[in-house]
């Protein structure tokens, strides 16, 4: 079981790698590369949409989210740039994708104007 999913996470970010190379192809249609760079900026922000210190739902965007992302964006991506993709990701590691500053600021005023929003309601 172990094995499995350790099998299971190894694909995942796989083809995580593949996603961040298929978002530089130019023949990737562009609905594409957006799903593509909006789940590899998620992947890769150093802060998540819901913390994981939270008991049960912190993991939750990790196991749900990001393997949903990933699929919808391999489905809408052409079977071969995607083949081409895969077998590239295999290459690359994770230390040298870029890590993204943006995802992060993001999440931080999602997170931000919801305490906002939480306070306003109280008063």
């Amino acid at each position: 079981m172990i094995a499995k999913l350790k099998k299971w996470a190894l694909s995942l970010k796989h083809n995580l790698y593949a996603l961040y190379l298929a978002y530089h192809n130019k023949d990737v249609p562009f609905i594409a590369k957006v799903v593509s760079i909006i789940v590899v900026t998620y992947a890769l922000s150093p802060i998540d949409l819901i913390p994981d210190f939270i008991p049960i739902i912190g993991y939750l965007d990790d196991i749900i989210l990001l393997p949903l992302g990933i699929a919808l964006a391999v489905r809408l991506i052409p079977k071969l740039i995607w083949n081409e993709c895969k077998d590239k990701g295999r290459e690359v590691t994770f230390k040298s994708l870029p890590h993204s500053k943006i995802a992060a600021l993001i999440v931080i005023t999602i997170w931000f104007l919801s305490i906002i929003m939480i306070f306003l309601t109280i008063n």
